[in-house]
This record gives structure tokens, C-alpha cells and sequence, in this order.
């Protein structure tokens, strides 16, 4: 198994799950109320702490409670998954299953970008990534093999960071952020350090699980058994 990969796509369906709870949680406040459409903001104007926190969304659920009491449930299911079988057999399948129902019960819409490499990354765990070993020369995959980790904690940390200024409309080091700029540090955090973050920890996780393979088939190698 290439357990760097579970690590990575395990953590990521965690962050995934985070952000799905707290719009869910912002969407039953609203109450049980028509959502009016199927493009609704999860934080209706009696939360709304900035003009751009309003946390837009996508449900097939015509009804703020229940949309929010399901984003809620499924995306407990996703950090439970994540955490304890997405290494299993239909692991990948359910995964995206699972983050494709988010989508349509108002989880969110920015997470797409993330739970979709995290899926293709998931079907990998219990793969040769032959195409990997091909395409990044041994001296690179040398590089990027310890630095996963690294990649991995500060995509979470920024992706978090995101999640909250979006919310709150604080930028941390900044007073009274002007909104326009808030919103464009908000971008950056989720999109730039997040999702920018994740996809390198997902190449340097290949790297990591291709040289533990190698390792493990010179070791079988010289003790006859390969």
C-alpha cells in the first residue's frame, strides 16, 4: 500500500469534511425555510459577519434545515471514510460518491477543485504508479520524497485559513481589512496555499511511495524472494 497517499488523501478528505460541516452548520441556522433556488448562501444576513461571508453553495434540497442537517451528516460519513477505509477496496468509488453528494446537498462549491485530484490520488493507493516512476527522474523523486509532510500541513493550515476568513472576513496581521482585499487574500489562501499546497504533496507523495517500493523490492531482491 502507498501509505504516504492514504496519508495525504485521508488528511485532505478531513479538511474536506471540516468545510462541509461548517457550511451545513451556517445553513441550519437559516431554519426550515425554502432555500428559494439551487444556488443559495450558506450564511443567511442575520450571521453574515462580512459582505462577502455568505459561503455559496449548490443544493437539490429546497430547504435550509434539512440541506444543512444533511451537508452535515455526509460530511461526518466523508471524515469517517476518509479516515478509516479509503484504502479499502472502493475506497476511491465512495469517496468521490460521497463528496459528489456533498456538492448537491450544499457542502459547498470551491471543494470540488480539491476532493476531485484527492479521488484520482485515492485509486492510486494500491497501484505501482509506473507512470510516476517514468516521468520523475530518481534524483527528483529523491527531492520531493521527505518534503509530502511539509506540503501536506501547510496546504491544511492555508486551506483552513481560507475557510476562516471567508467566514469571519479577519485577515490575521491585518485590522479592518478592506473587503475587496480580504476577499482576494481569502482566494489565496484556499486556492494558492491550499489547493496549490495539495497538489504538490500529492506529487512528492508518488515520489515518497515509489522509493519505499523500490526499497522493498531490492530488499526482497537480495533475500531471495522476488
Amino acid at each position: 500500500m502507498n501509505r504516504a497517499s492514504k496519508t495525504i488523501v485521508s488528511t485532505i478528505g478531513v479538511i474536506l469534511a471540516i468545510a462541509g460541516m461548517e457550511h451545513g452548520f451556517f445553513e441550519t441556522l437559516q431554519g426550515s425555510i425554502p432555500t428559494g433556488g439551487l444556488i443559495i448562501q450558506a450564511i443567511g444576513d442575520a450571521h453574515q459577519m462580512w459582505v462577502h461571508g455568505t459561503e455559496e453553495a449548490f443544493t437539490i434540497v429546497p430547504n435550509f434545515l434539512i440541506t444543512g442537517i444533511l451537508a452535515i451528516l455526509v460530511s461526518l460519513a466523508i471524515l469517517v471514510w476518509s479516515v478509516g477505509f479509503i484504502h479499502t477496496k472502493h475506497g476511491a468509488t465512495i469517496f468521490i460518491l460521497l463528496c459528489g453528494l456533498l456538492f448537491l446537498v450544499g457542502g459547498g462549491i470551491g471543494q470540488i477543485a480539491i476532493f476531485l485530484p484527492a479521488w484520482i490520488v485515492a485509486t492510486r493507493i494500491h497501484k505501482p504508479l509506473a507512470w510516476w516512476r517514468k516521468v520523475l527522474p530518481e534524483k527528483v523523486r529523491r527531492g520531493l520524497s521527505a518534503l509530502w509532510p511539509v506540503f501536506l500541513v501547510v496546504g491544511s493550515v492555508s486551506f483552513l485559513i481560507g475557510v476562516y476568513i471567508a467566514v469571519f472576513g479577519n485577515v490575521p496581521g491585518i485590522s479592518n481589512p478592506d473587503p475587496e482585499l480580504g476577499l482576494k487574500i481569502c482566494w489565496a489562501f484556499v486556492f494558492g496555499g491550499g489547493l496549490g499546497m495539495f497538489l504538490l504533496s500529492f506529487v512528492a507523495g508518488f515520489a515518497h511511495d515509489i522509493q519505499k517500493q523500490m526499497k522493498e523490492a531490492a530488499h526482497e531482491f537480495g533475500t531471495g524472494k522476488a
